[in-house]
């Protein structure tokens, strides 16, 4: 299964938008299934962006967690990629143009589009 950072941000997104900062369910996201989800949960959870508890079971297809809360760095993230407009022209220009992009990359083009969004250097 590929990383899909359109997931992530779903992901956070929903997190956010909950009532408290603690979750103990996966989302529900159109268009996505549940093992999709509790594998990007877990691989969030790897890099740093959420706390997961990991619910992997022996015979399961691929490595899954349950979402606990967002870290420092997920909010971070999250912030750097909020803006739906900053986020299409994300996906337009760097997911389109090239096979791979990483992490690091993308949460440095986020905040540089931020950056000029708001007119700073």
């Amino acid at each position: 299964m590929k990383r899909d950072m359109n997931l992530v941000r779903e992901i956070l997104v929903w997190a956010e938008n909950q009532d408290h900062g603690s979750m103990s369910k996966n989302p529900e996201i159109p268009e996505y299934n549940a093992d999709e989800i509790a594998y990007h949960i877990y691989l969030m959870d790897k890099a740093g962006l959420v706390k997961a508890a990991e619910t992997t079971s022996f015979g399961d297809k691929s490595p899954n967690a349950i979402l606990l809360e967002v870290t420092w760095d997920g909010h971070e993230f999250l912030n750097a990629a909020k803006d739906d407009t900053i986020w299409a022209k994300a996906k337009n220009t760097l997911f389109k143009t090239s096979t791979s992009i990483t992490f690091d990359l993308l949460l440095e083009w986020l905040k540089a589009e931020g950056r000029q969004k708001l007119g700073l250097p």
